[in-house]
């Protein structure tokens, strides 16, 4: 998987890269116990901080996307559901649009529940 980063984008470095991980399992290009690129080396290849990179495979890892382990690096895990990884993108983005237009938590809600 090829990553890139904008580093002019108001997108954190490290959401960035877990976007890219979440949109690859998503479309089926990252599958189940495929390895993530040692945080060191996509550090390096992105020429950015290791930290943002541990920083993002650590949000994946809590989101349940990812497996990690010390000297075994990140991979997929088995039971990351390629579909419920589309869905929860798309509600990321709905919440986000939703905010900048200053539409309340309880009115989306409502929005979605007609829907």
């Amino acid at each position: 998987m090829l990553f890139r980063i904008d580093p002019t984008s108001t997108t954190s470095l490290a959401e960035q890269i877990a976007v890219q991980v979440r949109s690859g399992i998503a479309s089926g290009d990252l599958g189940p116990g495929e390895r993530l690129p040692p945080a060191r080396d996509l550090a390096r290849a992105l020429q950015i901080n290791m930290h943002t990179v541990l920083r993002a495979y650590g949000e994946l890892r809590d989101a349940g996307l990812i497996g990690m382990r010390q000297g075994r690096g990140a991979w997929v895990r088995e039971d990351a559901v390629p579909g419920l990884v589309r869905v929860e993108e798309l509600v990321t983005q709905l919440v986000a649009e939703a905010r900048k237009l200053g539409i309340s938590p309880q009115d989306l809600n409502r929005m979605i529940e007609r829907a």
